[in-house]
């Protein structure tokens, strides 16, 4: 379609030839017209379409608000026969109902449309197409080919435009954290045929004033109903017998009154008719008969005078494109005026950056870092000008070469073209020799004639099949192209249902979660009667026993998580079962809130952070430290580990790099030399995790060959309880054995403490007393209480720090802890421990009793799951906790510990000391009785 006052060049008659090269011109014409049109002005049923004529007529094509109506031929009974039917097509409900007369009342039938795909055959009668649903295909059948693919462009457009209204009814809200990207139609080659003009006297309401065709053929009546045929016939005998105007829903008015109207209406473009008032003498049929006389003779005078005719209009459309192509040089060179400033902004903000970084440093070795830095970038940035100055260069050089073969290239062609000028010389030479030949053979010509002539006769016919397969081609893929947007549509409001179902869903869960808190609290009340709260015991029963995954989920989420850990914890004991069941809701509900959460802005910070970045090397940011908190994504977890570890690592390997091997060979030739510990934790191993619940799990044997292989890196440490967990959390991220290996080095040798994993965990226990100072200053009533109840949290925290809180936190949780930690240190294991206190802090002061203390700190932590909220108090709310605090505290705890075991040794000795004399004395007592005996 085009919008109103634009122009369009009309195909040349059905009786002319066109060749390729026209053909071509005017295809790349109607591309270039089509493609300045406007999407948004097809769907408006109010714009004028115009089509302007040879004469420079412009007449209207589509009239605002006419019915799309009109007779046509429908296939069916079980004959197959034709029938003629009126089709009118009603917009609210998009379908389209046939009658058997354009009077009738009552439809025999309707084809829904809003779900339907139209297409035609190539092979079958004229005007032939179809009109495929779920249900059936209705075959129908047009007046002529004009008006078929009237009928296909206007269904498609009436199509799109009920699918369009129906989706803005039908909009659902999206969450905020959703974003859905909407491809702009404009960009959609939509128009992929020129929009057909309306056919004159066939379609719309001035065809329900024509006599219904086939009216009187016994084949026409509706068997399949009766009654409806029935009451239409009566109706119409009705207002025969009252001599009333017809009355129907596509009643028109008197033809005479329409030639009252002003002449400044648009009319509709006529179509001229067997019954037309032409007579043969008029021009245009004598110019018709001309054409049928002696085809190829008038072809090139035809088409001359039709291409003077348009002279204007491309010098109009010459200018036009001039100042599109000067528009877009513009254009260009703004474009590249705005990316030399994007990148001058950002060069600015780096050194804003920089210099910030340098003010906020609070020592001078941290601020000669940061010049260190600086001036290693500007080397850099020095030898990437000198690579692109040379890279210059060598294009200079190539280009200097190209000008000298493209000249070479210029000389061959100069030698050829004169070559060709003499082989056409020849070529006429020849041709005059063949003309006098040809004189003399007057038998042969006649049989070559008519050779001729049926060639020509085929070439015209294949041209004419070639061209109905143009555009059959171009109708389906403009179908094509109308059901994929359509489907697209669907396809995004089908995202916004199921997005808005999961957030009612896991707000279900959450309210189901809050239901069974307050009737456990009630249950605990005192002050009701024993009907209540048996009633409410009962309910929490009932709930308890209730499957949480039996109810139909729209958004099921797997019982196991993508590492492989059981998301809902079985708890043994009977009173925590109700626990365990407002967990599950909790988990439930996060799960689906993160599920839809939209990951586009997270993956494509880590893409752009770590685009380009080399093997072996990950230099600090706070880019980096920003996102590692926030918690990488699965996809780029792996590789971000990979590097911390190799960066971590780098020297050593560079030393030995067949390390891990030659460990791994001494295991197998000396076996009697690994720990017996090993084998009987393996089976011990994370156990709520599928990948290591079946003993022969390849997994199973990685591990082993990894802590025997740590065992003879670090024999002064060998293998502790606890190194098995940390190994597996490393084989479930990393999945190569070798990796792992050097994983669990990094964490023991590295980043850990000295003495951490030794016998007497002395590391570990300077550290929870380094604990315990910092809970006084951060978490002092929380302190306070625990002290009153004498409860010592270090019997609970030491297992969160010998095994980086595996098995203790959601695994979600977990590995954003083991992300930070990895770039971070140890002090991200004191965030954590401290934020999960502070999270829970208002439950732990309500509890009164040391066992039951004890029993809620074993739990607690694996029951969180609002994990943006615990890494928002574990960054914001415990600072300041600079790592110099805790180093200098972790050496004077470590150093009252050893003089603590120095005191106790020297106890010990004394002991055994007295231990000795003592027994001497008796000994000395024994024998003096004997010799008074004797």
């Amino acid at each position: 379609m085009e919008s109103k006052g634009s122009s369009s060049t009309l195909p040349p008659p059905p009786d002319m030839h066109v060749s390729p090269v026209d053909e071509c011109v005017g295809a790349e014409e109607n591309q270039q017209q089509s493609s300045g049109r406007s999407d948004g002005a097809q769907a408006k049923e109010d714009t004028n379409i115009h089509a302007s004529q040879p004469d420079g007529t412009s007449l209207k094509l589509v009239q605002s608000g006419s019915k799309l109506c009109g007779y046509l031929n429908k296939q069916g009974g079980p004959l197959k026969a034709w029938k003629s039917r009126w089709f009118a097509y009603e917009e609210k409900s998009c379908q389209l109902f046939y009658y058997r007369m354009a009077q009738d009342i009552n439809p025999l039938g309707k084809v829904d449309l809003s779900r339907a795909t139209f297409s035609y055959p190539l092979q079958g009668e004229e005007g032939t197409f179809h009109i495929q649903t779920p249900e059936r295909t209705f075959i129908l059948k047009a007046a002529n080919r004009d008006t078929q693919m009237y009928w296909l462009q206007q269904l498609q457009l009436k199509r799109g435009l009920f699918r369009e209204q129906h989706a803005e009814h039908q909009s659902m809200p999206r969450p905020d954290n959703l974003t859905v990207e909407s491809t702009p139609s404009a960009n959609c080659p939509a128009n992929f045929l020129p929009m057909v003009k309306t056919p004159s006297g066939l379609v719309g309401e001035e065809a329900a004033s024509l006599p219904a065709p086939g009216l009187n053929n016994p084949l026409n009546m509706s068997i399949k109903h009766p009654l409806i045929e029935l009451q239409n016939t009566m109706h119409s005998f009705r207002n025969r017998q009252s001599q009333e105007i017809r009355q129907s829903v596509f009643h028109i008015d008197d033809p005479n009154d329409t030639q009252k109207t002003p002449l400044s209406k648009t009319h509709t473009l006529s179509v001229p008719t067997a019954g037309s008032s032409q007579t043969p003498e008029s021009p245009s049929n004598a110019k018709c008969v001309d054409l049928h006389k002696n085809p190829l003779s008038t072809v090139s005078q035809y088409r001359k005078s039709w291409k003077e005719k348009f002279q204007p209009q491309e010098l109009d459309r010459s200018q036009l494109q001039h100042e599109k192509l000067s528009l877009a040089e513009e254009v260009k060179a703004q474009k590249e005026l705005v990316l030399l400033l994007h990148k001058v902004l950002e060069d600015a903000q780096l050194e804003k950056r920089t210099c910030a970084q340098f003010l906020a440093a609070e020592g001078e070795q941290e601020r000669l870092e940061l010049l260190r830095h600086g001036e290693r970038r500007a080397a850099e940035l020095r030898n990437h000008l000198e690579s692109l100055q040379q890279e210059n260069e060598n294009l200079r050089r190539d280009l200097n070469q190209r000008d000298s073969h493209i000249a070479e290239l210029q000389e061959s062609v100069q030698l050829l073209m004169h070559k060709n000028q003499a082989k056409q010389e020849v070529i006429l030479k020849l041709s005059e020799k063949l003309a006098a030949c040809g004189e003399d053979q007057h038998c042969t010509n006649g049989l070559e004639t008519e050779t001729f002539k049926q060639l020509t006769l085929e070439n015209m016919h294949l041209k004419d099949d070639l061209k109905a397969y143009k555009t059959q081609n171009q109708y389906l893929n403009s179908e094509i192209y109308h059901l994929t947007t359509l489907w697209r549509k669907s396809s995004k409001q089908e995202q916004s249902l199921i997005v808005k179902c999961a957030v009612l869903e896991a707000n279900n869960c959450q309210m189901e979660s809050r239901y069974l808190g307050i009737l456990q609290k009630l249950q605990e009340s005192e002050e009701l009667n024993p009907e209540l709260r048996e009633a409410i015991k009962k309910v929490l029963k009932d709930a308890v026993q209730a499957d949480l995954n039996a109810a139909i989920k729209i958004n099921p989420i797997s019982e196991y998580d993508e590492y492989g850990f059981k998301i809902a914890v079985d708890y043994k004991v009977e009173d925590l079962k109700l626990l365990a069941k407002i967990q599950a809701l909790e988990i439930r509900s996060q799960n689906l809130l993160n599920h839809e959460e939209c990951d586009g802005p997270l993956l494509a910070r880590c893409a752009q952070l770590l685009f380009g970045l080399p093997e072996a090397e990950l230099s600090s940011s706070t880019e980096l430290k920003g996102l590692l908190r926030t918690g990488l994504p699965r996809e780029y977890r792996v590789k971000v580990w990979r590097l911390m570890i190799q960066t971590r690592t780098k020297t050593l390997r560079e030393r030995h790099p067949d390390r891990y091997q030659e460990l791994c060979e001494k295991s197998r030739t000396s076996p009697h030399l690994v720990p017996r510990q090993i084998q009987l934790d393996l089976d011990r191993t994370l156990t709520s995790n599928q990948y290591f619940s079946p003993p022969s799990s390849p997994l199973i044997q990685k591990l082993e060959r990894v802590l025997q292989a740590f065992s003879w890196q670090n024999p002064t440490i060998g293998y502790v309880q606890g190194l098995n967990r940390l190994a597996a959390i490393a084989l479930l991220v990393l999945q190569d054995e070798e990796d792992a290996f050097w994983c669990l080095v990094v964490v023991v040798e590295d980043i850990m403490p000295q003495n951490y994993y030794t016998k007497d965990l002395l590391g570990c226990r300077a550290d929870q007393r380094v604990l315990k100072d910092l809970m006084s200053e951060k978490l002092p009533r929380l302190t306070a209480h625990l002290e009153a109840l004498n409860v010592d949290v270090s019997l609970i925290t030491v297992e969160w720090f010998l095994v980086l809180f595996v098995e203790s936190l959601p695994t979600r949780i977990l590995f954003k802890v083991w992300d930070t930690f990895l770039y971070e240190g140890v002090k991200v294991i004191f965030r954590y421990a401290l934020a999960l206190f502070k999270y829970r802090e208002e439950d732990i002061l309500k509890i009164q009793d040391s066992v039951e203390m004890y029993q809620y700190l074993r739990i607690f932590p694996i029951t969180i799951a609002d994990g943006r909220k615990l890494t928002s108090i574990a960054f914001n709310d415990m600072n300041p906790l600079p790592m110099k605090l805790l180093r200098n505290r972790h050496a004077v705890h470590l150093e009252h510990l050893r003089a603590e075991i120095r005191e106790l040794e020297n106890l010990q000795k004394a002991y055994k000391a007295e231990r000795v004399r003592s027994k001497d004395k008796e000994l000395d007592t024994l024998a003096s009785e004997d010799e008074e005996e004797v």
